[in-house]
């Protein structure tokens, strides 16, 4: 049975709190009676702030986001919101967090994880009939590292996709795209195609940390994903028997999918495909944006959304069609199980 019980949507002024958050933020102050601690507690329904006061506060010494405390206190109003003021805190252990739903603390795709890996399986099955191909994509999926990256990575930090299995959606979203145009447009080499949306971005599987905090590795920021995928591919491609020519063909794909030298790609896409996967990429990312800032703007009543920074505007939810249906976002407690596998977190306080 899950930890998780309670949610901070459900919180309300003078209610009691006894359930597990994320520690989004924790920094140490100076009150009159003594050191305190100001904390921010997360979960995929909200946040709100809260505090230790001394001398409970004495207790904590390492304090820091990412953690998992189970807290207990109450619910009061500080300048008209509401805080938690913490009377118990204590971090689960290594058996606790296994029970934990990942999609219970941090956005998680809404699409079921194991069909995106079953469709994304499907797709290459039917369409990577070459030989060479079929084995580089079985190798790959089968992969431990990638196989558990598909599952919890994110696309993004901020801008895309950027939640557990935000990376297998994207994926799955450029492969379905490519697959589209080369119905439009058969001069493309619907194989390499296909196989350069598969990879494009598994780099990231390394250059983002997985989990509940979603941060730049010390790799991601020295060499960034591009250059990390084609490391990781490399074994495949020696073990595949592919040809010479697709294998530099696919480098080519990955290396110039930003599209232009400014956003990142050593080099500007050269070929029919190329362009055909810069362009399903982008057109991806940029969809999920829009409907991130349109639930956002729906969740507050309004037609319009915020000023969209990747977008460089605002964007606005038009009357649909009356066969379309709006999407319903599910409460975080519908969400999917996302598993969740942290490193071992020792008990902090009583």
């Amino acid at each position: 049975m899950s930890l998780k019980k309670q949610f901070i949507s459900d919180l309300e002024p003078g209610g009691a709190v006894e359930g597990v958050f994320l520690l989004a933020s924790a920094r140490q102050g100076q009150s009159r009676n003594g050191p305190y601690w100001r904390l921010e507690f997360k979960d995929a329904s909200g946040s709100m702030e809260g505090k230790i006061w001394p001398p409970l506060s004495a207790q904590f010494q390492d304090l820091r986001p990412g953690l998992l405390p189970q807290v207990r206190g109450r619910v009061e109003l500080y300048r008209e919101r509401g805080q938690i003021v913490v009377e118990g805190l204590r971090l689960l252990d290594e058996a606790q967090t296994r029970e934990l739903n990942l999609a219970d603390f941090i956005p998680a795709s809404r699409r079921d994880i194991p069909a995106m890996l079953e469709e994304l399986e499907e797709l290459c099955r039917k369409t990577l009939v070459h030989v060479p191909w079929k084995k580089f994509y079985r190798q790959i999926l089968k992969d431990e590292e990638i196989a558990a990256g598909l599952r919890l990575a994110p696309a993004a930090k901020n801008m895309h996709h950027a939640c557990a299995g935000g990376l297998l959606e994207h994926t799955l979203g450029v492969c379905r795209a490519v697959l589209s145009m080369s119905g439009l447009y058969p001069a493309l080499d619907r194989q390499t195609l296909l196989a350069g949306a598969l990879c494009h971005d598994l780099g990231k599987i390394r250059e983002l940390s997985s989990g509940l905090v979603i941060e730049y590795t010390t790799a991601g920021r020295l060499i960034g994903h591009i250059t990390l995928g084609l490391e990781m591919l490399e074994p495949f491609l020696r073990r595949s028997d592919l040809e010479a020519e697709l294998a530099e063909h696919l480098r080519h794909l990955i290396l110039s999918h930003h599209g232009a030298l400014e956003f990142g790609s050593p080099c500007l896409p050269a070929t029919a495909e190329a362009l055909a996967l810069h362009f399903a990429d982008n057109l991806d990312a940029k969809l999920n944006q829009v409907e991130n800032a349109l639930e956002e703007a729906s969740a507050g009543g309004n037609a319009w959304s915020d000023f969209s920074p990747g977008l460089e505007r605002r964007l606005f939810r038009p009357a649909a069609t009356p066969e379309m249906r709006e999407s319903v976002d599910k409460k975080p407690s519908e969400r999917q199980e996302v598993q969740c596998s942290l490193p071992w977190m020792p008990a902090a306080g009583k």
